[in-house]
């Protein structure tokens, strides 16, 4: 099968390894570095202790994504809409559009800008880029996908390729849990320059912890949706089985790139004003990762 990744970072590239390992015909679409390194030796993937080139075709054009039977759609929320109206005219009237992006309305947008469904997937793995063409997998690797007439299908064919993926008619409960979650620790990682197990079990972090998902509770109440009283459960054990991985976040600001913080934090802001709440704890979060944001530009 044909299958295009718009917006290859590391998400798009495991995932998009993994894919063409299992015999898939596979695209990435990302900066010219990662098209040269591509191009140069293959895709290499790290993984359980190993290294391997995977032979990936790799473009920097939108029009990369013509001819694709399933379409993963990777970039950053923030470009969405560029990147939406760049692959709009080429994509095929039979393609699967699937958005596999942090935030909970990446598919949303998508769809209003495509014109056509796009199916909304929660990805969990922690992974790094730690240069052009170079994805390292440190744990996780599994994806929750929104209903549609190919989801299962679709599924089938990701487990195939040795990824644990099922489909969810609640998606969008599942999309609001890996918010709150990312909620949580995402800036924290970040402004503390701390992977996960560096923070669960400090002083006092376990209580901004709670207090941040107590936060995204109330807020997502408020919008229809019921956490799932094991969330905490959920953020503390990241301390452990994802214990040396830094949040996205922290990997963004280290690199001096614009974060997604905005539908992260900024997410709950925006709808909890929606419902004349107040998140402190989430705004404090989001007012100082825009600070290091804008002293980053600076510098």
């Amino acid at each position: 099968m044909k299958i295009a990744v718009m917006g290859a970072g590391a998400v798009g590239c495991f995932f998009g390894a993994l894919l063409a390992q299992a015999g898939h015909n596979v695209t990435l679409i990302g900066r010219p570095a990662l098209v040269e390194a591509v191009r140069d030796g293959g895709l290499l993937l790290e993984s359980g202790g190993e290294r391997r080139h995977v032979p990936v075709l790799a473009d920097t054009r939108p029009e990369a994504v013509a001819g694709a039977e399933l379409l993963l759609f990777c970039v950053k929320s923030f470009d969405t809409e560029a990147a939406a109206v760049a692959i709009a005219p080429h994509i095929g009237a039979d393609c699967s559009v699937w958005s596999l992006q942090n935030g909970i309305d990446n598919a949303d947008r998508l769809a209003r800008i495509l014109d056509r469904p796009a199916v909304p997937v929660a990805v969990y793995a922690a992974l790094e880029a730690p240069g052009a063409g170079y994805v390292r997998h440190k744990g996780g690797g599994k994806m929750v996908i929104g209903p549609s007439p190919r989801s299962e299908e679709f599924a089938a064919l990701f487990a195939a390729a040795g990824i644990a993926a099922r489909v969810a008619p609640d998606v969008a409960s599942t999309l609001w849990t890996k918010l709150a979650v990312n909620c949580a620790l995402n800036a924290i990682s970040a402004l503390a320059a701390l992977p996960y197990g560096g923070l669960i079990g400090r002083e006092g972090v376990d209580v901004l912890l709670k207090g941040i998902l107590a936060e995204c509770r109330t807020v997502a109440g408020a919008h229809g949706i019921t956490l799932a009283p094991t969330l905490e459960d959920t953020v503390f054990g990241l301390g452990a089985s994802m214990a040396e991985q830094y949040s996205s976040t922290a990997q963004d600001l280290a690199r001096g790139r614009r974060t997604e913080i905005d539908d992260l934090n900024g997410a709950i802001l925006r709808r909890a004003a929606t419902r004349g709440l107040e998140a402190p704890l989430n705004q404090a979060l989001w007012t100082l990762i825009k600070l290091r944001e804008s002293v980053s530009k600076k510098g």
